[in-house]
């Protein structure tokens, strides 16, 4: 079976999302993993390099002499994972895109909004692809949720309430300043927003993917526990979502009993549709006047979109490194057939484009909160 090849920028042992990326980029037998720079430590990095078989020759001391040495070389990796905090992926991704490397970056894709715009226009006058990881749009019943809605299963969309809340800031940081906390609470590290942009942007792409709608303006509350944390950790948004459709938006970390719970609920004039994370192979789906139906992941009844990216029988449960999987895997079948010369015509991924997106409402709901909480257009 033919490969794409890939290094890791962070992502080393220790690391819990870069471990997902490497299991979500293997998953399939598409990508296999050839090169990195893990760690700044350089023996952070061999030890990685060791306990992965990556020969030492292509790791790096820094991102910089990764992009130009493996874009140098004849069997240089095809593309980058960038599994580091928010503040670099903007410069990261530039580098390789700019030696003509493609791209698979984790969420938020950057800093700003005019950052993602500059990545996303060097992506596509370089013919290149990227692909933002925004996983809980991987589970197969997500795309049986767009099918039915295109097919006007539930009619007229009227309302949706999409959300993201856990409970870790709440259960783990100190109501009283004590000692230091991790990148995510500093604003030079993770941006402008903390909730927002690590929980927001999820049920944002949430409601992209599974509705097809993008978000037109924004209302948004924020709130802070502990109060001496600089950013928020709990948002409630209200959505203008165009043609009349209202959405509301929930990310907490305050959430006391919720560990991962991203949900999704949509109103339709024929019907309704929900799923949650807590259950993620079952989608609900109600007619009006009608009893609720569970829909599950993998059955003969279906779509054909949803039963291609469905990886075990239905009535077993499918996880995270799976969901990555299904990102990684219509990246890199497309990866292969540009490189082949041939019109990619697989599933569609999260790309530059919904990473410019999760930018914009970010940037809108932190400029709603500052200006009175009133609405701000995307």
């Amino acid at each position: 079976m033919k490969k794409t090849s890939f290094g890791m920028v962070g992502g080393g042992l220790g690391s819990f999302i870069g471990d997902v990326h490497r299991h979500g980029a293997m998953i399939d037998d598409l990508a296999a993993l050839r090169a990195g720079c893990f760690s700044r430590s350089r023996e952070k990095s061999l030890e990685t390099a060791r306990a992965w078989d990556i020969p030492e020759d292509r790791v790096y001391g820094t991102f910089q002499e990764m992009a130009d040495r493996e874009s140098a070389r004849d069997d240089g990796i095809d593309f980058v994972t960038v599994a580091t905090p928010n503040s670099s992926h903007y410069e990261i991704a530039k580098y390789f895109l700019e030696k003509n490397i493609h791209v698979m970056c984790d969420k938020p894709v950057t800093m700003t909004v005019e950052q993602a715009e500059d990545l996303k226009r060097i992506a596509e006058e370089r013919k290149l692809l990227f692909a933002v990881s925004y996983a809980y749009t991987g589970y197969p019943v997500i795309r049986q949720a767009r099918r039915m809605i295109e097919d006007g299963i539930i009619g007229r969309m009227l309302y949706v309430r999409a959300g993201h809340p856990e409970d870790w800031v709440i259960s783990s940081v100190p109501e009283e300043p004590a000692g230091n906390l991790p990148w995510r609470f500093d604003p030079n590290v993770a941006g402008e927003s903390l909730c927002c942009a690590d929980l927001g942007t999820h049920a944002e792409q949430l409601i992209e993917q599974f509705t097809g709608l993008t978000i037109r303006r924004v209302l948004a509350k924020f709130n802070t526990w502990p109060a001496y944390l600089p950013l928020e950790t709990n948002v409630t948004a209200l959505l203008d979502l165009g043609d009349g459709i209202t959405g509301e938006l929930w990310a907490s970390q305050i959430a006391i009993g919720k560990e991962c719970s991203p949900y999704i609920y949509v109103v339709g004039t024929k019907g309704a549709l929900e799923w949650n994370h807590e259950k993620p192979d079952i989608l609900k789906y109600t007619e009006l006047n009608g009893p609720t139906q569970l829909l599950s992941a993998g059955r003969d009844y279906m779509g054909a979109e949803s039963r291609s990216i469905t990886r075990v029988a239905a009535g077993h449960h499918e996880g995270y490194f799976e969901v990555f999987g299904n990102i990684y895997r219509p990246f890199c079948e497309n990866l292969l057939a540009l490189k082949e010369g041939k019109a990619y015509e697989g599933l569609s991924y999260p790309t530059i484009r919904e990473g410019l997106n999760g930018m914009k409402f970010i940037h809108a709901c932190v400029e709603s909160e500052k200006r009175g909480n009133i609405w701000i257009d995307l």
